[in-house]
């Protein structure tokens, strides 16, 4: 089973990739780099009567279906409604009043956009114009394409290989001069792109709301609360604000009380301060520092604005007239600030002679008192001197300020006069400028008039030549838009000719069948005679040969006409046909007609719409896991969208390994398991061409596959030494390898043996998978009690047949449009699908299994009856209907119990292989002690 253990190979356990497209080493295919994103703000006019006019929205094409939609906001899920750009026609007025507005024609209805400015709208309509093109001219390579505007996700695997176009009517080189001579304008940066989503300016107001699609914008915002529910920034409440977003905010009354008590309080001790109601009198002269400088002329300029205008100063005026402040006006201006210095002063000084006043009178109050009473003592004269001395001192002082007050009223007057002086000068200076400016105003207005006639010519000139480039430019994009929508009109007729002619043509053939029915009938109606050979044969012979035709490389059919539905190869690349029996080309044949009409049920069809329902709904976002894609993975993923669901799938499961290896990890393996000793590359070699020979793509050592097969396994490989290479992998990885690239394929093989599988899956001993086949059995007498006793009546040991159905996923087990159905839903929930899907399968055949009354049939029954069930849609309802409930707990479970017995067994098993070699060595050793002659004896 295995190439080797690979316990001299270093463990390469830590794992994983960043990005999804990495480099390959050997891969023949070019990396097609993803076209960028056209997306948007646009303003759409909206709306009726007075509530008519432009609301921005988010805009973003989607390449498969041709549309461009529009959403709210760039986060939100569900759009408001969409444009049909294949079968419409653009068109913007050179003379419009908004710059960018223009105009999409549909057959249905009529939408005025507008860009922010010109630029922007010739990107948008060129890039609007190249979309329709290329969705038109490649409206064909889908399967069905007929009947289908969808243009699908191609598949990015080796089935990618297999799409045929429809050979449209090619546009002359003339055609193709003129669509290029149209500019390709440069996307702005910030307005178009992904990155516009992050530009403020375009961003909806909030008020920015539409009553015709309310219900959608509703639903929108209840996802945007249901997206963050498994995060915990998201599952703070709505009023929580981090301490980053705090805001000013009005104080309130508890506020102004609180600064009223500390004013009153800071007044009351400088009122303490000043002057000290004691016995003795003391005083504080000197000026207080704490108390607060008044504020200068020019940090009062402003709230001066509010005074009358006879109050202004010269110096206001020149400030606010925008002119800058000459030597004498800045002279002023310091004279005031030194006559406020001086006013202040003044009025503190008459306040300290106010109270020195009060203090005299009282001081000569105490000494009157004092010489009334009779019998004064000493101290009481020593007290009175001392009040002498002071009232000789303050009035000494207030005689000093006295002749203080009246310097400063000098000086005031002084500078009062200085002031009117420099006032009447500045008066001068401003009617000299006046008059400067009313010459300046004379001269300017002459030099205007005789200019005047040039001027308006060359402004006619300069619009003329302006209106011209913009004409001249609409003229390019009209001609654009005719050459490419007659090139449209006459692919259009050419589909609806090929499509008469493939509805004739089978009408032909349909009436070519019942005439050869007809006679076969006529002819088995009439009784012949043993041994004569009637005409009936012949048609029989001739029918057969008729419905056994299949499409083959050397014979195609006619492009448009395929009277045979069924190919050589189906869409996976499986044969459809054997080549020698006729009796199974038949039998095959069938089959296929079989799937391929149901294929065109009413059901399927209806799982194509949900699809592209759903993955409308994700043009605006990732894919997340819920419950509404578990059920639609669990109804199968179209041919078309295959490539893309699984890949996510694998991303999401591989993320924390990827998330911890260089982006070129898998290139890396395969180099070193390239150039060092494996010992996994012996099998694996040996392997490659048993893996999947009906399939074209793994037919021959040369086939594309085979390659990108052998670099999957041999990294693998050298990924997990513990593991090499056990007989399954392979198939797992081609499997993979049909929908997925190179590096694709192989992390959806590290997802498979190291996420789903639980350890020793694929390991010598293939434990894990034992274990399986014991849980299996267990589910079986639950699930399906009556078929189980019946295995158990007949001894018949069904693990034989499904330990492969687990080892490798159903590969080769069931036809290939069921096979890929489980792997859609593998992919995505892990290894209970297995366990749904096999007892699924018996259900399916329950009553024919029990109608069998021998062993032998039954385990024949068994090797081929899987083969014959081709009804996807009725299995995937038993197995997600009719198994429920089948929580994944209980499997675990169960997995747990039976590992115990399965490693005690191979324990008993491994002592009892250990005793027969003893056993046989010993045995070994006393026949080599027999002589020959007594081997002749004997």
């Amino acid at each position: 089973m295995h190439g080797g253990d690979g316990s001299e190979v270093s463990s390469a356990r830590n794992s994983r990739v960043t990005t999804v497209r990495p480099l390959e080493v050997t891969d023949n295919e070019s990396t097609k780099d993803q076209p960028p994103k056209l997306c948007g703000f646009l303003n759409k006019l909206a709306g009726k009567g007075p509530l008519r006019g432009f609301k921005t929205r988010w805009f973003v094409y989607d390449p498969r279906k041709c549309y461009l939609y529009y959403f709210k906001t760039p986060q939100d899920t569900l759009p408001l409604g969409h444009i049909e750009i294949a079968d419409a026609c653009f068109s913007y007025e050179v003379d419009a009043g908004d710059e960018g507005q223009f105009e999409i024609h549909t057959s249905g209805n009529d939408f005025i956009l507008k860009a922010p400015n010109r630029q922007v709208m010739r990107y948008w309509l060129q890039q609007l114009q190249q979309k329709r093109w290329e969705f038109c001219n490649a409206r064909g390579a889908a399967r069905d394409s007929w009947n289908s505007p969808t243009l699908p996700d191609l598949p990015t695997g080796l089935v990618a290989k297999d799409t045929d176009a429809f050979s449209y009517e090619k546009p002359s080189d003339s055609t193709e001069s003129v669509r290029n001579e149209f500019a390709m304008e440069i996307a702005p940066e910030g307005l178009v792109g992904v990155n516009a989503a992050r530009n403020p300016a375009a961003q909806p107001s909030t008020i920015n709301f539409s009553l015709k699609q309310w219900g959608t914008e509703l639903r929108n915002s209840m996802s945007h609360l249901r997206a963050g529910r498994g995060s915990s920034e998201n599952r703070r409440s709505v009023f929580y604000t981090s301490s980053e977003e705090w805001e000013m905010i009005d104080p309130t009354s508890k506020d102004f009380q609180d600064l009223a008590t500390q004013e009153y309080t800071r007044k009351s001790q400088l009122e303490a301060n000043r002057v000290s109601l004691g016995s003795a009198f003391t005083f504080d002269f000197s000026r207080n520092s704490s108390r607060p400088k008044r504020p200068f002329l020019r940090d009062m300029i402003g709230p001066s604005k509010n005074r009358s205008s006879n109050e202004a100063s010269p110096v206001e005026w020149s400030v606010s007239n925008g002119n800058k402040p000459s030597e004498s006006q800045l002279k002023i201006q310091s004279l005031q600030e030194e006559l406020a210095r001086l006013k202040e002063e003044h009025t503190s000084q008459k306040e300290l002679v106010r109270l020195l006043q009060q203090t005299l009178r009282g001081s000569q109050y105490d000494k009157r008192s004092s010489s009334i009473q009779p019998g004064g003592a000493p101290d009481g004269m020593e007290l009175v001197r001392e009040k002498d001395q002071q009232i000789q001192a303050l009035s000494a002082h207030i005689e000093k300020l006295g002749l203080e007050k009246e310097s400063l009223h000098q000086e005031v007057k002084s500078l009062k006069n200085k002031v009117g002086e420099l006032n009447e000068q500045l008066g001068m200076l401003m009617e000299t400028i006046q008059a400067k400016d009313e010459v300046i105003i004379k001269n300017s207005s002459s030099h205007t008039e005789e200019a005047s006639i040039p001027s308006k010519d060359l402004q006619e000139l300069d619009r003329l030549k302006d209106s011209l480039q913009g004409y001249t430019t609409q003229n390019k994009f009209l001609n654009k838009e005719i050459l490419e929508l007659t090139v449209l009109r006459r692919n259009a007729v050419a589909r609806e000719k090929a499509l008469e002619a493939k509805c004739t043509g089978l009408e032909a053939k349909l009436c070519q069948i019942e005439s050869k029915y007809l006679v076969l009938l006529q002819e088995v109606k009439n009784p012949v005679c043993s041994g004569e050979q009637g005409p009936a044969r012949e048609v029989i012979s001739r029918l057969l040969e008729d419905a056994l035709g299949v499409e083959t490389p050397e014979h195609p059919e006619h492009t448009v006409l395929k009277p045979h539905a069924v190919s050589e190869f189906d869409v996976f690349g499986f044969k459809t046909m054997p080549e020698d029996d006729e009796e199974e080309q038949l039998v095959a044949k069938v089959r296929a007609l079989d799937l391929k009409s149901l294929s065109f049920t009413d059901q399927e069809v209806s799982v194509g719409v949900k699809w592209e329902n759903y993955l409308a709904s994700t043009m605006n976002r990732e894919m997340v896991r819920t419950p509404e894609l578990k059920g639609l993975i669990r109804s199968g993923i179209p041919h078309e969208h295959r490539s893309k669901v699984w890949k996510w799938c694998v991303c999401f499961h591989v993320k924390k390994f990827r998330d911890t290896v260089p982006p070129d990890y898998f290139n890396q393996l395969l180099q070193e398991a390239l150039e060092k000793q494996n010992p996994a590359s012996k099998q694996i070699e040996l392997d490659l061409l048993r893996t999947l020979p009906n399939n074209k793509h793994y037919a021959s050592p040369t086939s594309e596959g085979i390659q990108k097969l052998r670099n999957i396994l041999l990294a693998f490989s050298w990924r997990n030494p513990d593991i090499g290479y056990c007989q399954g992998l392979n198939r797992l990885a081609a499997v993979a390898l049909l929908y997925l690239d190179q590096e694709d394929a192989f992390w959806c093989l590290v997802a498979i043996v190291e996420v789903f599988m639980p350890r020793d899956y694929y390991t010598k001993t293939l434990l894990g998978s034992q274990v399986d086949q014991r849980v299996f059995k267990d589910l079986m007498s639950e699930k399906l009690p009556r078929l189980h006793v019946h295995f158990e009546q007949y001894k018949v040991d069904f693990s034989l047949i499904t330990f492969n159905w687990f080892l490798v996923v159903f590969v080769d087990s069931v036809v290939s449009d069921i096979l890929f159905k489980i792997w859609d839903s593998f992919l995505y929930e892990g290894p209970k699908i297995i366990f749904r899907f096999a007892l699924a399968l018996f259900k399916y055949k329950e009553e024919d299994l029990l109608k069998l009354q021998d062993s032998m049939a039954i385990f024949k029954y068994l090797r081929y009856f899987t083969h014959n069930i081709l009804d996807a849609r009725k299995l995937m309802s038993i197995a997600f209907g009719g198994m429920n409930p089948f929580p994944l707990r209980q499997i675990q479970n169960r997995r747990t119990f039976h590992l115990e017995k399965v490693r005690l067994e191979l324990t008993e098993l491994e002592a009892i292989r250990q005793n027969f070699l003893q056993q046989r060595d010993t045995s070994l050793e006393g026949r080599g002690l027999i002589s020959d002659d007594e081997e002749d004896n004997d």
